[in-house]
């Protein structure tokens, strides 16, 4: 296994490529998904929290190399991983669907599972993937499902990845995808309040498919909020516009809308956004936790060095400081938009 450091390496060029390759959507983009993760990390207790905070850039940087895999390297079979289509799979509560991961492998034919997604059922797989992982004290293991683990998360709090609306291209709405989760948390995100309680022991089968649910239910919200305001604007007000009178678009080629129609939004949106950033971090702490426990509570400290430990000690104190007050300490992130 390749350690840490090496790890990171790796995937520096990877990050490169994708920073140049047009048109891709990530859930929450690349500043939200970094912050998740750190706050996540900043949640756990100290027990767990030594080992994660000692590798905490690694743990930030990782948050997005599942979207790496899935639009710089064209993994195929991480695609279906970061949603699911509820609509495809009926009209019935998702307390109807198979629960488990080997239910639905059971009952779906895996092209079907390809095409509507596997997010639910993923989450579950990763969360036995790193419960063993910390039973068998593999520390790059368990840094690397962790933060794959906090991806995937952030992907089901998302409204859009539970449906097949995913990018308003049924309501004549194109473009809401990345404005929702990518230019109004860049915009706006430094305003967010990012502590959470004490991480929870939770059943990982439940918590997912209640976070599925709470999610699909806030997408005909956002969606319907934007359409409202949009039916109430003028045209021209909506994006922001160049010298040539063009709709300016970012580096993924996604139209930026106009700050006061973004500022609009977010404000009707009544802090869904900050919301969803919450519950996500919430949920990665509560899983890496739940993990940590269901493998019997293993001395993870003992996997790095006292010197490690020791070097981060100040930086900790500093950043649960900043946390007592909602805030992350400022790191940089790719801007989107």
């Amino acid at each position: 296994m390749l350690n840490i450091s090496r790890r990171v390496r790796r995937w520096l060029p990877i990050t490169a490529v994708l920073l140049a390759a047009p048109s891709l959507l990530f859930a929450w983009g690349t500043w939200g998904h970094q912050r998740i993760n750190r706050a996540a990390v900043l949640a756990l207790p100290p027990g767990l929290r030594t080992l994660f905070y000692n590798h905490i850039d690694f743990m930030v940087e990782e948050s997005v190399v599942p979207d790496l895999r899935k639009y710089t390297l064209n993994d195929r079979a991480e695609y279906p991983r970061h949603f699911i289509d509820l609509e495809d799979y009926g009209s019935a509560p998702v307390s109807e669907l198979p629960q488990t991961s080997t239910a639905a492998y059971a009952k779906y034919e895996p092209a079907f599972l390809d095409k509507s997604g596997r997010l639910p059922w993923h989450i579950q797989d990763m969360m036995g993937k790193l419960t063993q992982a910390m039973k068998n004290g593999r520390k790059d293991d368990i840094l690397f499902i962790a933060a794959d683990l906090g991806h995937y998360l952030g992907d089901a709090v998302q409204p859009l990845h539970t449906s097949a609306n995913h990018d308003g291209q049924l309501t004549g709405q194109r473009g809401i995808h990345a404005f929702f989760e990518s230019q109004l948390v860049e915009q706006f995100g430094h305003t967010y309040n990012f502590r959470v309680a004490a991480p929870r022991v939770i059943d990982p089968v439940s918590e997912t498919w209640r976070i599925i649910a709470q999610s699909h239910a806030a997408a005909d919200t956002l969606l319907s909020i934007e359409r409202q305001l949009a039916a109430t604007t003028p045209p021209a007000s909506i994006y922001a516009l160049d010298a040539q009178g063009q709709v300016k678009k970012n580096v993924f080629n996604s139209q930026i809308h106009a700050l006061p129609y973004a500022t609009s939004y977010h404000q009707a949106l009544r802090h869904m956004v900050e919301r969803q950033l919450r519950v996500a971090v919430q949920a990665s702490a509560n899983y890496w936790y739940t993990a940590w426990v269901n493998a019997g509570k293993p001395d993870l400290a003992k996997l790095d060095t006292d010197y490690t430990t020791r070097s981060n000690e100040q930086n900790l104190k500093e950043e649960l400081k900043q946390l007592e007050k909602g805030k992350l300490v400022d790191f940089s992130s790719y801007p989107e938009f």
